[in-house]
């Protein structure tokens, strides 16, 4: 195979000497050849398998025409939104529409639809109306059974239906798109179904060997079945003991999900890794100014897959998995060198990680022969006595690195599990060679929150923890006279956080001297144990009822908390005390969140540098509801933008 660009025309499928493509992939980014991206992995790994390949990347969708670009492609279509579902890319957790798109084309906003994959494969459907189509990727995966759509507000099908696609893979899909190609090719025996991991598929008649889930009628109409169904779903997400599951969709359509692909051996994925990719955007998008999603991956490593932590709002236990998956060091060196040919690489590796940095290995041996614990979680509410915690390989890997020639840094700027480092017995000369070498002046790690039962219903580990951390922090970089900072992720409006909550935070950050530039509004994302609580206003592990904020008002005033010190918000932070009972937060004193309202208005004034005079007034007061937020994106819970000035403790 040569380093080039699969077909993006017909015309380069005849310079190949291909009559038409095998497979047309259809996918609602840009295409970037780099394996930060999973149409460029999918795509390789299938070329790696001797199929043909053609790359359909953000089509005009508004009628057929784009989807026979290549004519009729002998296999079938495989269609997938993207590395982000579609509507969390089109709009915040306020819904309200974004104005760019980092996988899009000079950032431009509106050239994938909303529901990418159920358009994409309608439009399909019209051009070609019976050829086969593979759906997978984050949006189909997510919502692979009847779901809560936030957008929506209502229990939507399973994608399977609403797109009538031929197969749905979820999880990562090196393994899986493999055997449905082949499947496919072979003739697409039903009978073969039950047999191939990592698929969803549609069938006519329930399957008695599976686990019977409440139907989608059932989860629609009443709100603890749908708990019910989750939880079922949730516990079952497992490559070694997971069962099969069915879900009936409608009068005479099931919904069956096989068991999850097994995790791949290093040396699987080394390889996956060591495709021919370009490492670029295709030349086509030069014009536009190339892609920017590509410039926060460009020079960084993916060393791991799967996340143990099962944080409550994170969609990764039900993608990716909880067992740890990682490739060898030998691996991730050789990617390393080839980075410093690049003809951009400026000497710095800019991250070496995956949704947890510091997890190299499974939480304990059991993991690979029984699967991980049903109904009990690795490090919550405190670690396991079967945790292995080890930091010696990932700290060996960054010492190779850095010696590598052209290697000015090393950094890690995906999160670190900061209650797995405390359980580490060796964490100080961890913390020591960390922050002298890979920590870029702040290191972002996400308590989320202080107050005890919102940190229950979050999955995350108390407060005085993170406090021990933090004091850790600062001695080592005492002893290394350096000025780092950590800045804590910290999230409101989570299905539990009530304004007492709310309150709670604030006074914790009032303490600390912390105020964040962006704060993180909880966004009910599917597939996530905290949307099922949003939803249901339900605990499914105990049936017991949750707090949910729900109006705009309680989430702004939650949000408002967090940024009290922001003369805009005070006038609704004073609300948000009153109705919690904490007036004796207003005043001047130093304990107090914000003053009165005479010198609220003084300070709108001086800030605004307006004039002291009555209209200028009641315009702070309407400007106070107004905050100046930017919810982070869907995706990886201890990592993503930073979200904070570094002036919290050090």
């Amino acid at each position: 195979m040569n380093k080039t660009f699969l077909p993006v025309t017909l015309e380069e499928c005849h310079a190949r000497g291909w009559d038409a493509p095998d497979f047309v992939y259809v996918v609602g980014e840009a295409y970037v050849d780099h394996p930060s991206f999973g149409h460029a992995i999918i795509s390789r790994v299938l070329e790696k398998a001797g199929y043909r390949v053609a790359m359909l990347c953000l089509p005009p969708w508004q009628d057929e025409s784009a989807f026979k670009r290549f004519g009729r492609p002998r296999l079938g279509f495989l269609v997938s939104s993207g590395v982000i579902d579609s509507m969390v890319n089109h709009y915040t957790v306020a819904k309200k529409r974004r104005h760019d798109d980092a996988y899009a084309p000079g950032g431009k906003a509106g050239m994938r639809p909303d529901r990418a994959v159920i358009v994409y494969c309608n439009r399909i459907r019209q051009a070609y109306r019976d050829v086969p189509i593979l759906i997978g990727g984050v949006e189909a995966s997510l919502r692979r059974f009847s779901h809560y759509d936030y957008w929506d507000d209502r229990v939507r099908h399973s994608i399977l239906v609403d797109s009538g696609a031929t197969l749905l893979m979820y999880g990562m899909g090196e393994t899986s798109i493999v055997e449905c190609a082949n499947w496919v090719a072979d003739g697409m025996n039903p009978a073969e179904l039950p047999r191939i991991r990592g698929i969803c598929y549609m069938s006519r008649t329930a399957d008695a060997s599976c686990l019977q889930l409440p139907s989608h009628q059932e989860v629609t109409a009443d709100r603890k079945k749908y708990c019910e169904a989750f939880i079922m779903q949730y516990d079952e997400q497992d490559p070694i003991r997971g069962k099969r599951m069915c879900q009936q969709q409608d009068k005479d359509r099931y919904l069956i999900q096989n068991q999850p692909s097994l995790p791949l051996s290093r040396e699987a994925l080394d390889a996956v890794y060591e495709l021919p990719y370009t490492r670029t955007w295709h030349p086509m998008y030069d014009a536009d100014g190339g892609v920017s999603a590509l410039q926060e991956v460009e020079f960084s490593l993916a060393s791991t897959r799967g996340c143990f932590g099962s944080c409550s709002f994170c969609a990764i236990t039900f993608h990716q998995g909880r067992i740890i998956q990682s490739r060898s060091p030998e691996s991730i060196v050789k990617e390393a060198r080839l980075l410093t040919t690049l003809p951009n690489f400026k000497g710095y590796i800019h991250d070496v990680g995956g949704p947890t940095a510091n997890f190299r290995k499974p939480a304990c041996p059991n993991q690979m022969k029984v699967g991980a614990c049903k109904q009990r979680q690795c490090l919550f509410p405190r670690p396991c006595k079967n945790l292995e915690v080890d930091h010696s390989e990932f700290m060996a890997l960054l010492r190779q690195l850095r010696e590598l020639p052209r290697v000015k840094k090393v950094f890690v700027r995906s999160g670190l599990r900061y209650d797995y480092i405390m359980a580490d017995p060796h964490n100080a000369s961890f913390l020591k060679e960390f922050c002298e070498h890979h920590v870029s002046g702040q290191l972002k790690v996400a308590p989320e929150h202080v107050c005890p039962y919102v940190l229950d219903k979050m999955g995350k580990p108390r407060r005085e923890l993170y406090d021990a951390f933090c004091e850790k922090y600062a001695q080592v970089n005492g002893r290394l006279d350096k000025r780092q900072y950590l800045i804590p992720y910290l999230m409101s409006s989570h299905p539990g956080s009530d304004l007492n909550a709310a309150v709670e935070l604030a006074c914790y950050l009032r303490d600390i001297g912390f105020q964040p530039d962006q704060v993180q509004d909880f966004y009910p994302t599917p597939g996530t144990l905290s949307t099922c609580m949003f939803y249901t206003g339900l605990d499914p592990r105990t049936m017991k009822p949750v707090f949910v904020a729900r109006s705009p008002e309680d989430k702004a005033m939650q949000r408002a908390l967090m940024q009290f010190g922001n003369p805009r918000n005070h006038e609704l932070v004073r609300k948000a005390l009153r109705l919690a009972g904490r007036e004796d937060l207003i005043g001047t004193g130093r304990e107090c969140l914000v003053p009165p309202e005479r010198e609220s208005l003084r300070e709108a004034r001086r800030s605004t540098g307006k004039r002291d005079n009555p209209a200028h007034e009641r315009k702070a007061i309407r400007h106070a509801d107004k905050l100046p937020t930017k919810p982070r994106r869907h995706g990886n819970e201890e990592g993503g933008p930073g979200r904070g000035r570094a002036r919290g403790r050090r």
